[in-house]
């Protein structure tokens, strides 16, 4: 039942397929079964077995489990010919090849990836008059929908920044020598470390070397109320931030920023400057030193039973609104539930994807091709729907002179 129409697709009759049924990809599913009026979800896996099970567990009663090789084109195009609406949840590498077969079979999309070279295939989503979604997940995702509305609350902003973490709850912080744990894929973590970063500095696009986003040069202590200090270190790319937001010309501070544990940056500043995060094979041993960390690393940093992560995001802005100065702060801070044992950053991805796939079905999100939350999504149903799931975001009027401190 694909629709190639682009018009709005009557939810209590639409099928949504689900690709990945891994930590996050369970957030999707589970939502869409439990609050969704939608008729049918399929969530397809390599290991649908396990998906199976886990669908008995939650009393699913709305979504059937079925096996995937997501490398075999053939057996996705099957599955995209009878769907609405796809929400890919497989790693970023497969973004592509899903978003060509989606356009293909005139299937909307959503992801929670970063949009990254999405955005090409804009004209293409559009003809086909299917609406494509990515980063609507938690960061990215509602950061860009709360940045949006920073936009909406002011007339000129002038300092916007952004914070985002998933890390051990506070019980949790001294569980290992690094103070952290996984909760999304370590594989993306590690390629976040190694990526150079943009800020906004007077008015102007700075690039930071991926090897020097964890020098003090590029950190700095944010502190949240009732939980204490963290280090927070430039990653991401600002200046595609503000461009989206159509802000570019007023900004003249931007940043977006990552939280971590304090002792967190020295450790990866110093892995960073002896190349641990190079992608470089090493000669002789078939992998890069990344990789390398990658498969030491992550069975070790695995969250175990009784042990929590938490989520953080933070926007800051500072301008003018009714011709007078004006800064906001809008905070979300989520630990893992203690009876389901389910992580926060499950909920906190796969919610929002979930709500976002409603909105495009229900005809509130409509801008057909490649659309981008802090554009194409209304806030404030978006954040309705997250209120009744349990998911509240503070905003907070900043007092003083100084506002939001720049970086």
């Amino acid at each position: 039942m694909s629709n190639s129409s682009g018009n709005a697709v009557d939810p209590s009759r639409a099928t949504v397929l689900v690709l990945g049924v891994g930590i996050q990809g369970r957030a999707v599913v589970e939502d869409l079964d439990r609050r969704s009026p939608v008729a049918r979800v399929i969530a397809a896996d390599s290991n649908d077995e396990a998906a199976r099970q886990w669908l008995g567990s939650i009393g699913a009663c709305r979504t059937t489990a079925c096996h995937v090789n997501a490398r075999d084109e053939t057996a996705l195009r099957q599955l995209l010919a009878g769907v609405d609406l796809v929400v890919n949840m497989l790693p970023a590498s497969f973004e592509e090849p899903v978003l060509r077969l989606a356009i293909d079979a005139g299937v909307h999309l959503v992801s929670t990836n970063y949009a990254h070279t999405l955005r090409a295939f804009d004209d293409a989503a559009a003809r086909r008059g299917i609406i494509v979604m990515p980063e609507a997940g938690f960061d990215p995702g509602i950061d860009l929908v709360i940045a949006r509305q920073a936009v909406d609350e002011f007339d000129d902003i002038d300092t916007l920044l952004s914070y985002g973490a998933g890390i051990p709850a506070p019980e949790c912080r001294d569980v290992n020598a690094i103070n952290y744990k996984i909760s999304w894929s370590f594989e993306g973590v590690l390629r976040a470390y190694a990526r150079a970063a943009r800020v906004v500095l007077d008015g102007r696009p700075c690039e930071v070397d991926g090897r020097d986003i964890f020098d003090p040069a590029w950190t700095h202590i944010a502190t949240f109320d009732g939980l204490g200090d963290f280090e927070a270190f430039v990653n991401g790319d600002a200046v595609e931030f503000v461009q989206m937001l159509g802000i570019e010309r007023s900004v003249q501070t931007s940043a977006r920023y990552s939280l971590r544990w304090p002792g967190h940056c020295e450790f990866w500043r110093r892995l960073a400057k002896l190349g641990f995060l190079d992608e470089e094979v090493v000669p002789g041993t078939g992998v890069s030193p990344r990789e390398f960390l990658r498969r030491h690393l992550e069975p070790r940093l695995q969250y175990g039973p009784g042990e929590r992560d938490m989520i953080m995001l933070r926007i800051e802005a500072r301008g003018t609104r009714g011709g007078r100065p004006a800064a906001v702060r809008w905070e979300m801070v989520e630990c893992a539930d203690r009876d389901s044992g389910a992580l926060a950053m499950s909920r906190a991805v796969g919610c929002p994807a979930s709500v976002v796939a409603q909105m495009i079905l229900g005809g509130d999100i409509r801008r057909q091709g490649v659309g981008c939350p802090a554009r194409d999504v209304p806030p404030a149903p978006f954040f309705e729907a997250l209120g009744q799931r349990g998911i509240t975001i503070r905003k907070t009027i900043l007092e003083g002179p100084g506002g939001p401190r720049p970086i």
